[in-house]
């Protein structure tokens, strides 16, 4: 990711093969192989849980046809990691194949480090959903055309920023809406803008919240398109649905936490995550450990060595357990 940080994805993914030396170096018997894995594109750069989704066997050839990051790029990436469209639809791992999943991960926020807890455990990863919206105008002289003649596509997609805000905030406590990118047509200083598309993403924690969400942003784009004199067009990009974690590996890590002397609480995770990808194949469990200041996404982000290391031996014993 451009300016991303340093632990988040690569905390899990160097703790699951420290998990591997140690129980390879201490010639453990376990019922099961443990594997480590590193997924690709899970933050949506192109598709969205690419990896994690292909080997569930979730990949559609439609995806990959119309990535939200587009055809070209997508295309290059395949090319640079030596794969193709073929093998990505061909990379589902038989549900028979997979005992369990455990994902260590950054928190991404600040409750842990404002509770002073050292692990969170995850019980449900939030819905994702997406869409580009197209609030419709007309171009006009910016300078000639008054303000009460105008069809300012600027307008309606500004005034839709602004209401979600509100709209989630007074009915959807638990969930996140966000417009993270306009692209204003023909764009020019002085011509009324004629159309401008919005990005929406939207999260929330539980199915039930996730279809009302929906439904409820959708209903305000159609408002205050047609309260500025505007036309909509809505275009689906994609949702991947709310995710609760097996409550059987939340009891492991329980066990775990408390054999290792370590402070936990319950988290629900507000990103998404690879573990969502194989929650209805296998049981699926993940963790969080603190950042500092919350920051995440960004050259800020950092996780104190001994929390990576509480993670990391938490991982270990849950893998054990579960696979022992």
């Amino acid at each position: 990711m451009l300016n991303g940080g340093r632990f988040d994805g690569a905390l899990g993914v160097l703790a699951a093969l420290e998990v591997l030396r140690v129980v390879k170096e201490n010639n453990l018997s376990l019922t099961m192989n443990l594997e480590a894995i590193d997924f690709t594109d899970e933050e949506g750069t192109l598709v969205g849980l690419l990896g994690s989704a292909a080997i569930a066997g979730k990949i559609k050839p439609e995806h990959l046809q119309n990535p939200r990051g587009g055809r070209a790029a997508l295309e290059e990436g395949m090319q640079r990691a030596g794969v193709s469209a073929e093998s990505i639809l061909r990379a589902a791992r038989p549900r028979e194949s997979l005992g369990g999943y455990l994902e260590l991960h950054i928190e991404q926020g600040q409750r842990l480090e404002r509770a002073g807890v050292n692990i969170g455990i995850v019980t449900d990863i939030v819905g994702i959903g997406s869409y580009r919206l197209t609030f419709i105008g007309r171009a006009d002289h910016a300078g000639t055309t008054t303000m009460q003649d105008r069809l300012d596509a600027a307008q309606g997609a500004s005034a839709f920023t602004g209401a979600i805000r509100d709209l989630v905030i007074e009915r959807f406590l638990n969930c996140v809406a966000n417009v993270g990118k306009m692209e204003f047509e023909p764009g020019a200083f002085n011509i009324v803008p004629a159309r401008v598309t919005a990005s929406l993403e939207f999260r929330a924690p539980n199915a039930a919240e996730f279809t009302r969400l929906e439904a409820a942003l959708l209903d305000c784009a159609e408002l205050q398109s047609k309260r500025f004199g505007l036309g909509l067009e809505k275009e689906f990009l994609g949702k991947h649905s709310p995710s609760p974690m097996s409550e059987g590996v939340q009891k492991t890590f329980v066990d775990a936490c408390d054999a290792l002397g370590l402070s936990r609480m319950d988290l629900v995770s507000g990103a998404g995550h690879d573990a969502q990808s194989l929650a209805s194949l296998c049981p699926v469990g993940m963790i969080f450990v603190p950042s500092v200041d919350g920051a995440s996404h960004s050259p800020r982000e950092f996780t104190k060595w001994g929390d990576c290391v509480n993670g990391a031996n938490l991982l270990l014993q849950a893998a054990i357990k579960m696979s022992g």
